[in-house]
C-alpha cells in the first residue's frame, strides 16, 4: 500500500466508526423514548376511561381529577401522605420488579410484607429492654430474611421443579395471611386487643422517627435506598448482567455455565427481602404492632408499579410516588363528591389492564424504529 493510500484508509475506517456510534445512539434513544413514551401514553389512556367512569356516576371528570392531584400534590400535608405511602410502594415494587429482571412474574410481594412485618413485631417482643437501635435493627433483618425466604420460596420451586412462579407466589400470599390471622388470634395475641386481635406493642421508644423537616418517616429512606441499590445491583454489576442473559435466554445461560438455578432463587430472595423490610416499616413506623391492618394491598399495588417503572429500579421511585398519591387522594374524593373511597382502586385497575396491552407496543412504535435506524 503506498503512503497517499494510508490516510484515505483511516479517514474512511474513523467514519464507519462515527457512523456506528450516531447508530448505537440513536439506537439507545429510541429505546429511552420507546420506553417512557409508551407507559407514559397508556397512563394517559387510562386517565381518559376514567374519566368515562367518573361522567357516568354524574361527577365533572375535570373536577375529580382536580381533586385527586390536589389531595395528591396540591398542599404540602397532601404531598407528605403521599410520601408515606410511596415508601412500601417502593419496597414491594421491587418484589416483582428484580425477578422479572430474570423473566419471571412474582406477584407475592403481599404475603412477604405480612410476614416480614408479623416476623419483626414477634422479634421485637423479647428485645423491649434493649437499644431501640437494636430492637429496630433486629426487626429489619429479620423481616427481611423471613421475606426473602417466603418468596425464594416460590424461586426454588420454579428452579427446581418448574412450578409456575405467578400461581405459587400468589397462593403463598393467602397461606401469609392465614398466618398472620393465626398468629395474632393465637400465640402472638396481646390479651388488651379485643376487636382487633394484634401482637403485644413493639413500644413507642422502638417506633420509626421522621425524617428531619419531615412528617414522615424513615421508612422513606429505606426505600429510595433499596432502589438505589437495586439499581446498582442490577445495572452495573457481574450478578445483575447474568440475570439479565438468563432474563433474555435461559437455555443459552445454562449452556454458558451460569448457575441458573442460583440467580433466580437468589434474585427471588432480594425482592422477598425487600417487601419484607416494607412489612417492618409499616410495624415500626405505623401501626406499632402487627394485625390485619397490614393486608393494606402494598404489595398488589407494587406489581402495578414494577409495570410502570419498566423494571426498573430508579423509575420505581417517581412511579411509586404517583401511585401513592392516588391512594392517598380517596380521602378527599370521598369527602367532596362523595364517592367511595375506593374509587381510586377502580383507576389502579383501569391502569393495570391498559399497561398489560400496552406491553404488545413495546419496540414496534414505528417512529421510535425510524428514527433508530436514520440515526
Amino acid at each position: 500500500m503506498d503512503a497517499g493510500a494510508q490516510p484515505v484508509a483511516v479517514t474512511q475506517t474513523a467514519i464507519e466508526l462515527e457512523a456506528g456510534a450516531w447508530e448505537s445512539l440513536g439506537s439507545r434513544l429510541a429505546r429511552a423514548a420507546d420506553s417512557v413514551l409508551v407507559p407514559a401514553s397508556g397512563f394517559l389512556v387510562s386517565l381518559a376511561i376514567f374519566a368515562a367512569f367518573i361522567a357516568l356516576t354524574g361527577n365533572s371528570p375535570l373536577e375529580v381529577l382536580e381533586q385527586m392531584f390536589r389531595g395528591a400534590f396540591g398542599t404540602w400535608f397532601s404531598f407528605q401522605n403521599s410520601l408515606l405511602r410511596a415508601a412500601p410502594l417502593m419496597l414491594t415494587g421491587l418484589c416483582t420488579a428484580l425477578p422479572a429482571r430474570l423473566g419471571l412474574m412474582v406477584i407475592g410481594g403481599e404475603g412477604a410484607l405480612v410476614m416480614g412485618g408479623v416476623a419483626a413485631a414477634a422479634v421485637a417482643l423479647p428485645l423491649h429492654d434493649a437499644s431501640p437501635w437494636v430492637v429496630d435493627t433486629a426487626m429489619a433483618l429479620t423481616s427481611m430474611l423471613v421475606g426473602g425466604i417466603w418468596i425464594g420460596v416460590a424461586g426454588a420451586l420454579r428452579a427446581y421443579r418448574g412450578v409456575n412462579e405467578t400461581i405459587s407466589s400468589l397462593l403463598l400470599s393467602y397461606i401469609g395471611i392465614a398466618l398472620l390471622n393465626h398468629l395474632v388470634e393465637g400465640p402472638l395475641k396481646d390479651p388488651a386487643s379485643l376487636n382487633k386481635p394484634s401482637t403485644l406493642p413493639i413500644g413507642d421508644a422502638n417506633m420509626l422517627s421522621n425524617l428531619p423537616g419531615l412528617d414522615v418517616h424513615y421508612g422513606l429512606l429505606f426505600g429510595v435506598l433499596a432502589c438505589a441499590f437495586c439499581y446498582l445491583l442490577m445495572d452495573h454489576t457481574v450478578f445483575g448482567f447474568a440475570g439479565r442473559v438468563v432474563g433474555g435466554n435461559s437455555r443459552a445461560a445454562r449452556l454458558s455455565g451460569l448457575g441458573v438455578a442460583r440467580l433466580v432463587i437468589l434474585t427471588c430472595f432480594l425482592g422477598g427481602a425487600a417487601a419484607g423490610l416494607a412489612g417492618m416499616v409499616e410495624v415500626a413506623a405505623v401501626h406499632g404492632k402487627a394485625n390485619a391492618s397490614l393486608v393494606a394491598g402494598y404489595g398488589y399495588t407494587g406489581i402495578l408499579v414494577a409495570f410502570l417503572a419498566q423494571q426498573n429500579p430508579l423509575a420505581i421511585i417517581p412511579v411509586s410516588l404517583l401511585l401513592g398519591g392516588i391512594s392517598a387522594s380517596g380521602g378527599l374524593l370521598q369527602r367532596t363528591f362523595h364517592l367511595p373511597d375506593a374509587t381510586v382502586n377502580v383507576l389502579q385497575g383501569i391502569l393495570f389492564v391498559v399497561l398489560l396491552a400496552s406491553e404488545s407496543f413495546q419496540g414496534r412504535v414505528r417512529l421510535f424504529r425510524r428514527f433508530g435506524a436514520e440515526r
